[in-house]
């Protein structure tokens, strides 16, 4: 079919503007075509060999934030009405106001002594650099929770490979290294996706990686409980218990330690450990028969993934939420890059340890604070539903006044606690886009640009990548993006300090900051490693740019540790004592274990060397956690406390005598990212109706027939669904989609139900404690069908 509109006089764009989509990690390029500035096409980079020129059909969706009715327009404050009512008045007010009512709160709180009362919680729908911001201001303010979205979304990854390699980053890169001019990721032979849907949560990278394997005929293993539409693209599907990845990873460890397999020259030359670690496979008994009967997957299976992975060159490995969301999701991830360690996958193009992430790499600087800042104590634990705790019971604690770009009532686990701390919480602050389940408990409403209305860069998380993306239409009302508003709130507190001049704000915070070309050159300037990602440089290019890139010539880099010139260079960037070392450690190797790290980890309860335990909701009784009541220091997040445990503690079968059954939640589709997408009425036509993912033999015990009304309880709360009867998911496990939530009003055009958040069936106690990484992979559960 002909495209009709090309050379037509309406619809041939007068103006392509390049901007980026911010549904996903895939880091999309999109080519926005207006006419009489207004948007008539969203188009694809053709230019990016990775992109192609695709998109999914979330890309265009992202036209249905900037043209949509319920946007909010202006700011808002609380005039009546219970915290949490759907009831609720507010009444528009003026910026001014806005953020000096907030100003004034926040000092008072100072000044009362009460700095660490106040607490922001950052999340990932924000432009880069705003988490610098809030890091700046909350440091002279004097408190010290200004946390990220890490322990909702993928920290865990992170924290394991800085242990292990020496950066918290992915590994790897799509497409070519410039610096080699070879392929990286596309080259692998062998794909081990663990826990990780690409197909729904990264379906244009993961298209790159299919049109790669038909080149290189790539071997694709899928580790999930449910056979997802990346599963159904496997050469083999394996479906272990929920929250039992760790088993399955020793298992294979042990195996590939026992046959001989791994990279004996390799090891021998760039690791620290190896022979700790073969005691301790061996002295555990960690073997595929072991492993089988925790996870439900045979033995001969686990043998053959073993096998086939320790055998290919290159392999690669990805995971994503459903290793993070473990409550042993570090040491899960620990296990995983020994896998990948001790079979020379690492640091190679096509191989690797691709672990999805949430940060900026490295971290965005700014300039030195001109002047002291006041002493802070710790920050809350590690985990957002440490706010509910501090705010319910005072432990540590208490919180006062708590600032979020994100929707907590949807996103946190045991959702039922976490609203009752929000309706007691003394002031809250909500940003967003659309009247959503937080903003209802808010004594401020600040609305927020959608990713159309602002310049500034967009990053694909995996590789590091990096685009610049203009501004392609006005801002909607008086919506202003979040870095304008961290910087106006500065000047805010300016004017209503009264400890300190003017100058102590604005100072730390110019008012040029509030257009992103200057800040982003202060980034520049005093980032190490970003000397060469200037917005001239980003601006120029159809392919995004890979940190670290310290220098105008320098290519970047797409696969880390890479014994190449290219890469030595940039870690010596990163930092001057890094010369000449090729893994970031303190030992210049790969760090399976060392006297360092025991030392490290052990006041928490853990041991540098993973051994197996389990949500103790898992069926079977198997070994899982115990929480002490008190606080340390977290090893690895010196600014925060956590929970000391005690691991392997022995587990119960008595909660599934009621509960029978196991759930999981995540993505619902590939027409939905987070709870925002609930907002466009494509996400809500395509996926507006919660169906829940039940085997068939599960549903006729329960007496449940296709697309029946069902509810799902557990020990914390029920949420209903529609039932979708599918033999591709384990017949134990139930599967609820997330982000859900009863304010999303664009359901009412399609006649969609109203849902409570799924994450009322969780219980937020269960988390791992070094990350904060909520379980939100297994919950104990009953199905029935619901009252006519």
């Amino acid at each position: 079919m002909p495209d009709f509109s090309s050379g037509s006089a309406a619809l041939d764009p007068d103006r392509v503007v390049a901007s980026a989509c911010q549904f996903c990690n895939s880091n999309c390029r999109l080519r926005i075509g207006l006419k009489v500035g207004r948007i008539i096409e969203v188009r694809g980079e053709p230019d990016d060999p990775v992109q192609a020129g695709n998109l999914c059909v979330k890309g265009p969706a992202m036209t249905e934030l900037v043209y949509n009715r319920h946007r909010l327009t202006t700011p808002l404050r609380r005039v009546s009405g219970t915290k949490g009512s759907s009831t609720s008045v507010f009444a528009p007010v003026s910026w001014d106001e806005a953020l000096d009512l907030i100003a004034k709160r926040l000092l008072r709180l100072r000044d009362d002594g009460e700095a660490r009362a106040i607490a922001n919680r950052t999340s990932g729908r924000l432009p880069r650099g705003v988490g610098s911001l809030v890091a700046r201001l909350f440091a002279m303010l004097g408190s010290p929770n200004d946390t990220d979205v890490g322990p909702v979304c993928n920290d865990a990854g992170g924290d394991a490979l800085a242990m292990t390699f020496g950066l918290p980053n992915f590994t790897n890169g799509y497409g070519v290294d410039p610096a080699t001019g070879q392929e990286d990721l596309g080259s692998t032979r062998y794909l081990l996706m663990l826990g990780t849907n690409q197909a729904e949560t990264h379906p244009v990278t993961f298209a790159h990686l299919l049109r790669s394997r038909e080149r290189t005929g790539a071997r694709l293993v899928v580790v999930d409980p449910r056979r997802t539409p990346t599963a159904a693209l496997a050469d083999t599907w394996v479906a272990p218990k929920p929250h039992t990845d760790l088993a399955l990873i020793l298992g294979m460890l042990g195996h590939i330690v026992a046959t001989g397999r791994y990279d004996h020259e390799f090891v021998g030359r760039w690791t620290v450990g190896f022979d700790e670690l073969v005691r301790h496979l061996h002295g555990r008994g960690y073997r595929p028969s072991w492993a089988a009967e925790i996870t439900g997957v045979p033995a001969a299976v686990i043998e053959q993934i073993a096998e086939e992975y320790a055998a290919a060159r290159p392999a690669a490995i990805f995971c994503n939420a459903g290793i993070s969301h473990q409550l042993g999701a570090f040491d899960t991830y620990r296990a995983i890059a020994m896998l990948a360690t001790i079979t020379g996958n690492v640091g190679v193009p096509g191989g690797g340890c691709n672990f999805m992430h949430n940060t900026w790499p490295g971290g965005l600087c700014l300039p030195p604070l001109p002047g002291p800042v006041p002493q802070r104590g710790p920050a809350l634990p590690v985990g957002p539903d440490a706010f509910a705790e501090s705010i319910l019971s005072g432990r540590p604690y208490r919180l006062r006044a708590v600032i979020t770009e994100g929707n907590p009532l949807v996103s946190s686990a045991n959702t039922s606690k976490v609203r009752e701390a929000y309706r007691q919480l003394d002031f809250y602050v909500y940003t967003g886009l659309f009247m959503e389940e937080a903003a209802y408990y808010a004594d401020v409403i600040l609305p927020v640009c959608s990713g159309l209305e602002f310049e500034g860069v967009y990053m694909r998380r995996d590789d590091r990548a990096i685009r610049w993306q203009d501004a392609a239409v006005p801002r909607v009302g008086q919506s202003r993006s979040d870095i304008e508003i961290w910087v106006d709130l500065a000047q805010a507190l300016a004017r209503n300090d009264r400890r300190h001049s003017r100058s102590y704000w604005t100072d730390a915070f110019p008012s040029r900051w509030r257009d992103y070309r200057h800040l982003w050159a202060e980034f520049v300037a005093h980032t190490p490693g970003m000397g060469g990602m200037t917005r001239e440089r980003l601006r120029s290019r159809s392919e995004p740019l890979r940190w670290p890139c310290p220098d105008l010539d320098h290519p970047g880099v797409s696969t880390l540790y890479h014994d190449h010139p290219s890469w030595y260079r940039a870690a010596e960037s990163l930092d001057p004592a890094n010369r000449g070392k090729r893994f970031l450690t303190p030992s210049g190797k790969i760090e399976i274990v060392t006297p360092a790290q025991e030392r490290l980890l052990a006041p928490s309860g853990h041991t540098a060397l993973p051994f197996f335990y389990t949500h103790p909701e898992v069926t079977g009784g198997h070994p899982t956690i115990a929480y002490e009541p008190g606080f340390i220091t977290n090893p690895l997040k010196p600014q925060a406390l956590t929970h000391p445990v005690r691991l392997a503690v022995p587990g119960s079968k008595a909660i599934h005598r009621r509960y029978p059954l196991m759930g999981m939640t995540g993505r619902p589709s590939v027409a939905h990212f987070a709870t925002v997408t609930h907002w466009t009425p494509t996400g809500k036509r395509l996926n507006g109706v919660r169906l829940i993912q039940i085997h068939p033999d599960t549903a006729r015990a329960h007496g449940i027939a296709a697309y029946d009304d069902v509810i799902v309880e557990s020990p914390r709360g029920a949420v209903t669904g529609t039932a979708l009867l599918d033999p591709g998911i384990r017949a134990d496990t139930i599967f609820v989609p997330n982000t859900f939530g009863p304010a999303q009003l664009v359901g009412y055009q399609f006649g969609d139900p109203r849902y409570q958040a799924v994450n009322h069936l969780l219980d937020d106690r269960y988390h791992d404690n070094l990350s904060g990484q909520q379980a939100y992979k297994c919950f104990a559960c009953r199905l029935r069908k619901a009252p006519a």
